[in-house]
């Protein structure tokens, strides 16, 4: 079964063409690949269930169930009672969608069960539907292997459905969601074509150079086209690591000196006591981190000791790496006798904490400090323009999915575009033609297999490795 389901991968993956026809809604023919089902919703007790099914045997499995029904109208809620095709005992009221492929999430005949989320009730229609010739569990992901096969998503959308379900932030949400919507694959096949009229060009002087008939400029025009090519793949190399940091989150390091409210800005910015408050100067010895959503981002947030004088080397070391793996400071120091702080490579955010003890009468914190922030950890007053603040240096170290072009969210993007940028070197530098030719297929190969066209087993396997069974 994996073997053929590979096959049709392999073919999907060498041109959009579909391959799936309009099935019967009868028992599968012998041989016929095997139906799947399962529970697509989340384990444990809910209202609502859904139990899907895809394959050739969908329509008689959803027959069997409602017998003696006949199949409700396609894509249209109908409630059907559900009974166990081997007793005949009800099983569940339940809301019943018929999807005939090929216009479905795999390109399929598909059918979706939403029943009460008991489950006894779940336990039973599973039962019951693997008691029906022809349909099997499925595995992790198997669903969404079948809509790559069958070409209803390329490879960077199958990424993006990946990354939306297990986004935790809005920032990933955005991003997820428009790779899901195709905006990548769309880029990289724009690309794709740019590169197939370059290698057109090369080629037809390669065939017609001495022709009268052939245009003037063709391998200028092909020249123009790369030049412009490797401009835009190198912006977005320089982007990689902002969208491999959206998803994996950004490291923002918290330091100061002793008693300057590390700790309090810590707890207040992750809303959950993760650190130690205590007048004490030194309370925090060792690096604490812990995961936060900031201002829609995902951060790896990071509590440590307080810079001074006469720690010891160990306390000095960890607080040295990180500030070394940071995407950059939030440096909190008091509002009252503040001096500059010292002079860093990274980006730095100032905060002056313990605004509430400033006079309103009284000098303010100094004239000689750099832009800043005023903050309150004890009232909150000022945690609003701080969260706007670090939304902004997020959005600089992460990219905006707002706004920004689509970016690279893994190391395979950044891989096979930087493939696609050391062939277009390869074509400049060669004085053959047929050379040149050859590192123009080469280039567009790179970008053909980030969207999946050519994806070995291996490199299919990890990505599908991350969805959940019934995706």
């Amino acid at each position: 079964m994996w073997r053929g389901l590979w096959t049709l991968a392999a073919q999907a993956a060498r041109g959009p063409r579909r391959l799936c026809t309009r099935r019967s809604s009868g028992p599968p023919a012998p041989g016929s690949g095997a139906t799947i089902f399962a529970l697509s919703s989340g384990q444990g007790r809910c209202g609502i269930a859904v139990i899907r099914t895809s394959g050739s045997a969908s329509g008689h499995a959803l027959r069997i169930l409602t017998a003696p029904r006949d199949l409700p109208p396609a894509r249209h809620a109908s409630v059907r009672l559900l009974r166990d095709p081997r007793s005949g005992e009800p099983l569940d009221r339940a809301l019943v969608l018929w999807f005939p492929g090929p216009q479905s999430f795999t390109g399929e005949d598909c059918v979706e069960f939403h029943v009460h989320g008991g489950p006894a009730v779940v336990s039973g229609v599973l039962q019951a539907l693997g008691s029906v010739p022809g349909l099997r569990p499925a595995e992790a992901g198997e669903f969404t292997r079948r809509a790559f096969a069958n070409g209803k998503l390329n490879l960077t959308e199958v990424e993006g459905l990946a990354d939306l379900i297990h986004a935790e932030t809005e920032a990933q949400r955005r991003q997820a969601l428009r790779q899901l919507d195709g905006e990548l694959g769309h880029l990289c096949r724009g690309w794709a074509e740019t590169l197939t009229k370059a290698l057109a060009h090369v080629e037809a002087y390669i065939d017609f150079g001495e022709d009268d008939n052939l245009e003037e400029g063709v391998l200028e025009q092909a020249d123009i086209e790369v030049r412009a090519l490797e401009v835009a793949l190198g912006a977005h190399l320089r982007d990689a690591r902002r969208g491999q940091r959206l998803r994996s989150g950004a490291h923002v390091v918290v330091t100061g000196p002793p008693n300057a409210g590390k700790s309090s800005l810590v707890n207040l910015l992750s809303r959950k006591p993760v650190s130690i408050v205590s007048p004490e100067p030194g309370t925090t010895r060792d690096v604490l981190e812990t995961p936060v959503d900031l201002a829609g981002f995902p951060v790896l947030l990071s509590d440590t000791a307080g810079l001074r004088e006469g720690v010891g080397p160990v306390e000095q070391e960890g607080v040295r790496r990180a500030q070394e793996s940071c995407n950059f400071l939030a440096t909190v120091v008091a509002s009252v006798g503040t001096q500059s702080p010292s002079d860093s490579s990274q980006r730095l955010l100032l905060v002056l904490n313990k605004s509430d003890l400033l006079s309103p009468e009284g000098p303010g914190p100094g004239p000689d400090l750099p832009p800043h922030l005023l903050l309150s950890c004890l009232t909150g007053e000022g945690l609003d323009g701080l969260l706007e603040a670090l939304r902004k240096e997020l959005a600089a170290v992460c990219g905006d999915p707002s706004t920004d072009p689509p970016l690279l969210t893994r190391a395979r993007h950044q891989h096979h575009l930087q493939g696609c940028l050391n062939a277009l070197g390869h074509y400049k530098q060669s004085k053959d033609l047929a050379l040149a030719a050859e590192a123009l297929r080469v280039a567009r190969g790179h970008l053909t297999r980030l969207t999946g066209g050519g994806g070995t087993e291996e490199i299919l396997d990890i990505i599908f490795r991350d969805f959940c069974v019934g995706k």
